[in-house]
């Protein structure tokens, strides 16, 4: 059982077109502003008409533009959770949980209103207004409503960005606690890459209205198949290449020759390191734990800048001699702060390391 999405819409000069399938795990789905995120949604709950294309919720057709068929939102059984909560101000949260239930027998629609409270541990705020709850109350209270009319599909878009820090955390285990019984199709539209690595299993891509990678997320962060979708995830290293030898490519921004492991017939456009892959030392400790011959792509190295995290430090590195200027750095390497404090008082160079095992290729 699965949600099936293929359609195009075309709004002024943007050309929405894309396809995938949500089956029982989430599904997650990232994208910058103005990538089609929020629009796909709206479709796939009826709320906005795509031009052309089919959506089966589960074997039923909600959409198909040959066949006319365009399922009202009402009936397409699909639970919505936006980021600004959409509660009733006048309906107590009790209400609120039971406003899609109306056409069901009282005893029908009590039960499953108080499952979901139960559900969520509402049952203290059963009959307060929305006015008196905090953000993440309120929340709790759209996703018991979403999840009460018992969905087939459940569209998440940006349900945790209004909250702060720790009610995003709490929201995301309480979400994925009901996630585990939930039968339907999810899918999850996040900004936050570390959020939708958690939540979801596999992840569509977006970019300027299409789909630019989809798969098991594991495979998206560790292979991004275009340079787009490597930035798309967080990628902060990519500099310009060409081939320089069997195994070896030239990474023509960082003044370097890198071997790497990926296999490629043709000469990459782009080649690219998570931050946090990086290995920095300084120039008279060994690397613990290296899975190469010593001296395969380490480096001389200098700090050009650094920004910090209560646990993280990210360094702005030059490769090869001394910065200019704060700006004129190569690579930035994610260190925690115990590594940090190893070497940050060492005199410099350091040492970087660029493991080929780390390293990907992009194509142009």
């Amino acid at each position: 059982m699965a949600l099936e999405v293929a359609i195009e819409k075309k709004v002024g000069d943007f050309r929405l077109a894309v396809e995938f399938t949500a089956d029982g795990a989430p599904l997650g789905l990232l994208g910058p502003s103005g990538s089609g995120k929020t629009m796909t949604l709206r479709s796939i709950a009826g709320l906005d008409a795509p031009d052309s294309g089919r959506i089966v919720l589960h074997g039923r057709v909600l959409f198909d533009s040959k066949q006319r068929i365009n399922v009202p939102p009402r009936e397409r059984r699909i639970g919505l959770l936006f980021q600004h909560y959409a509660l009733f101000p006048h309906l107590t949260v009790a209400e609120n949980v039971a406003f899609g239930l109306g056409r069901l027998a009282e005893d029908d629609r009590a039960r499953r209103t108080n499952r979901q409270i139960a559900g969520m541990r509402l049952e203290a705020l059963a009959n307060r207004y929305p006015n008196t709850l905090s953000g993440g109350e309120q929340q709790r209270v759209a996703l018991a409503r979403a999840l009460a009319i018992e969905p087939a599909a459940l569209l998440l878009d940006e349900p945790f960005s209004a909250l702060d820090t720790h009610l995003r955390s709490a929201l995301e285990r309480q979400l994925l606690d009901r996630l585990e019984s939930y039968k339907g199709s999810t899918v999850f539209v996040s900004h936050n890459l570390e959020e939708a690595y958690r939540v979801c299993r596999d992840l569509v891509v977006l970019a300027r209205g299409n789909v630019a990678a989809r798969g098991p997320k594991e495979e998206i962060f560790r292979r991004p198949p275009m340079l787009e979708v490597a930035r798309l995830t967080g990628c902060k290293n990519i500099s310009r290449a060409r081939r320089a030898a069997d195994g070896w490519i030239e990474a023509m921004d960082w003044g370097c020759a890198l071997r790497v492991t990926q296999p490629f017939a043709t000469s990459p456009a782009h080649v690219a390191i998570r931050a946090h892959h990086i290995r920095v030392r300084s120039a008279n400790v060994a690397t613990p734990g290296a899975t190469h011959e010593p001296g395969e792509n380490i480096f001389p190295c200098w700090l050009a800048g650094m920004t910090e995290t209560p646990f993280r430090v990210t360094l702005d590195l030059r490769i090869g001699g001394p910065p200019a200027s704060p700006g004129d750095f190569h690579v930035q390497a994610e260190v925690f702060k115990q590594e940090w404090e190893a070497f940050r008082d060492t005199p410099q160079p350091w040492q970087v390391q660029l493991a080929p095992e780390w390293i990907f290729l992009l194509p142009d």
